[in-house]
């Protein structure tokens, strides 16, 4: 719109874009709704974020949504004020003329610092209470010690029915919170399941609690997402969710290593462990192939060939077996990096253990192992 103006005796046109009415404010809140249900269905329609398995998460996930639900709201009406400026006060290619000067709106200028401020305000106090609430330790909380090392995690039960029990999976109770004291024997790790919604680090020499209440019942992967080394992508284990029934028939337990008192970071195994249960809690199921353990990793030699490999270090197969764990350095497999395996077995696992492991090894690479 052009309209003519006077100055001192010349006729010139000016620009002048037409009035915002109450019409334009209706067009642009229904142009907002359109995409503010177009977004919305988008963010929920999708499977962003794996499912739910603890009121921790839960509580996450609820700050979440008030989050993306505040960022949906602005972006719909910031978007639909840019269409409809595009569309209404759009100037014609032959219009060249200069438009009205402006110098501001205070009153919408303290409308817009307002309201993002008391936006941001219920997100800050939202926040506060979920990691109030997420910290908070009931009285008959179970409490395990959780220890990563390169590259596995294993799970000692400080009460309930698996009580002074070595795991290489993390068993939990439904609807019963679990405090994970966490830490680690050699270099940070940290400790992650996609569908409890919360991280931990596990720090040398530290112990970092972590609290856990699960409400689904099945088997989710425990992963490390802390680079620790080459075989970092293989340190997954699993967080298996019981009905509290089945929790206290303790069965579970039965798989693992008796070790009263738990171990500290940097401790030793339990000497009365099975073989198996050896090779499983040192983590070396991680980074090797072995048959009769269920171990199919490749970051380290096949453990089902040692005989071959003791032959071209030579050696006995029984010195070749222990000397690569105590000093894993002194005869590298061709084909595999030096350095990879961690170099403080021998003074992190007791000697009777390492003699179990060691005749558990032999057994096995010549198919006698279970």
């Amino acid at each position: 719109m052009r309209r003519q103006k006077r100055l001192g005796g010349l006729t010139v046109l000016v620009r002048c874009d037409p009035p915002v009415r109450r019409r334009s404010f209706v067009h642009l809140a229904l142009l907002a709704a359109v995409i503010a249900a177009a977004v919305t269905a988008v963010a929920v329609a999708i499977p962003w974020l794996p499912v739910s398995a603890s009121k921790e998460r839960e509580r996450i996930d609820l700050t979440y949504w008030l989050a993306t639900g505040i960022a949906i709201m602005i972006f719909s009406v910031v978007a639909a004020a840019i269409l409809y400026s595009v569309w209404r006060f759009r100037v014609h290619p032959d219009d060249d003329s200069d438009g009205p000067p402006i110098h501001g709106h205070t009153g919408l200028e303290i409308v817009w610092t307002a309201i993002p401020t008391a936006l941001v305000t219920a997100i800050a106090i939202v926040s506060a209470i979920v990691l109030h609430d997420n910290g908070t330790v009931p009285k008959n909380a179970l409490h395990v010690t959780v220890t990563a090392q390169q590259f596995t995690w294993v799970f000692n039960y400080r009460d309930g029915p698996g009580k002074g029990v070595d795991l290489p999976d993390l068993y939990l109770p439904k609807d019963r919170s679990v405090i994970l004291e966490i830490g680690s024997k050699d270099v940070i790790h940290s400790f992650w399941v996609p569908e409890f919604g919360q991280k931990q680090d596990a720090v040398p020499g530290r112990i970092n609690p972590l609290k856990i209440t699960a409400t689904r019942i099945g088997t989710y992967p425990v992963i490390c997402t802390e680079l620790c080394g080459l075989g970092h992508a293989l340190m997954r284990r699993r967080a298996i969710v019981l009905s509290q029934a089945d929790f206290n028939t303790a069965s579970w337990a039965k798989s693992g290593t008796s070790a009263a008192p738990p171990p500290p970071p940097g401790g030793g195994t339990s000497g009365s462990a099975s073989g198996k249960a050896i090779f499983v809690a040192t983590g070396c199921n991680a980074c090797h192939t072995l048959a009769a353990a269920g171990a199919n990793a490749k970051v380290g030699p096949d453990l089902d060939k040692l005989p071959a490999e003791a032959k071209r270090a030579g050696q006995p197969l029984e010195q070749f077996i222990r000397t690569s764990i105590v000093d894993p350095n002194a005869y590298i497999e061709p084909g595999f990096p030096k350095g990879t395996m961690p170099t403080n077995f021998g003074t992190k696992i007791k000697k009777a253990d390492l003699d179990t492991l060691v005749q558990y090894l032999i057994k096995s690479s010549k198919g006698g192992g279970k």
